[in-house]
């Protein structure tokens, strides 16, 4: 017979008295568990999905910022080894025609190439219309010289087209001329069907006459495609460029 102390003799609180039947055994919460495992299963694919999604928002906002940036270098790059050696003309460069200078919008160069599809723009560069209305370009006598870029994403050259105000100059730079705009009015938001703040003569702007125009145009509001922000200038003068390539004042 084993020992006992008296400690082992003494009633514990919470013991059966002798006698008394011994208590049902508890059984397990099955269902709480149950949608326990559920909750933190469908909590982990929250974070899980939340991660995805903003390394996507990285990829889309920032990486193809850094790609089309490379890109639009590359190919800015050539268009000036072009002009140095004396190649094809400024306007028929199969790279792209020019630069595009807004110091209200942005401090750098934005290469402009033939072509506003997505494959073209997706490079970082401002694209001139083909279509539905085809662009005129800055040497010709009248028209309107017609471009968009990306707002967000894959360079987002036109970002900051909320900046320029009326007044601003817009500088496009060929290979031996300055063409010097002058904004004269802008357009916050307008149908994305609206093709009429192309044409030629653009009197949604206000023009009544043909002249020599240009005309940028992107998405908004930011990071959305619903609508178009537009702004208009026209030209105020035609420089040459120099052997030196000195800008003219407004981009000093």
């Amino acid at each position: 017979m084993a020992a006992t102390t008296e400690e082992d003799e003494q009633e514990r609180p919470g013991d059966p008295a002798p006698g008394d039947p011994a208590p049902a055994p508890v059984a397990p919460r099955r269902g709480r568990g149950r949608i326990a495992t559920a909750v933190s299963v469908f909590g982990e694919l929250l974070i899980t999905a939340g991660v995805i999604l903003g390394l996507f928002v990285a990829y889309s906002l920032w990486w193809t910022n850094v790609i089309a940036d490379r890109e639009a270098k590359k190919q800015g790059n050539r268009v000036r080894d072009h002009w140095e050696a004396k190649g094809p003309t400024a306007f028929n460069t199969k790279d792209g025609i020019g630069f595009l200078h807004v110091p209200t919008m942005s401090g750098g160069e934005i290469l402009v190439t033939k072509g506003t599809n997505a494959k073209t723009l997706n490079h970082g560069v401002a694209g001139y219309y083909t279509k539905p209305i085809k662009s005129a370009l800055p040497q010709d006598k009248k028209g309107n010289f017609t471009l968009a870029a990306h707002r967000d994403g894959h360079g987002a050259k036109f970002h900051r087209i909320d900046k320029i105000d009326e007044g601003d100059p817009i500088v496009f730079e060929s290979r031996d001329k300055w063409y010097v705009y002058k904004v004269f009015k802008t357009l916050p938001e307008t149908s994305k069907y609206n093709v009429r703040v192309l044409d030629p003569v653009p009197k949604e702007s206000g023009a009544k006459r043909a002249g020599r125009y240009i005309t940028l145009t992107t998405c908004t509001p930011v990071f959305t495609s619903n609508y178009r922000y537009v702004v208009w200038g026209k030209l105020e003068r035609v420089e040459k460029v120099d052997n030196d390539r000195t800008p003219p004042p407004e981009l000093d």
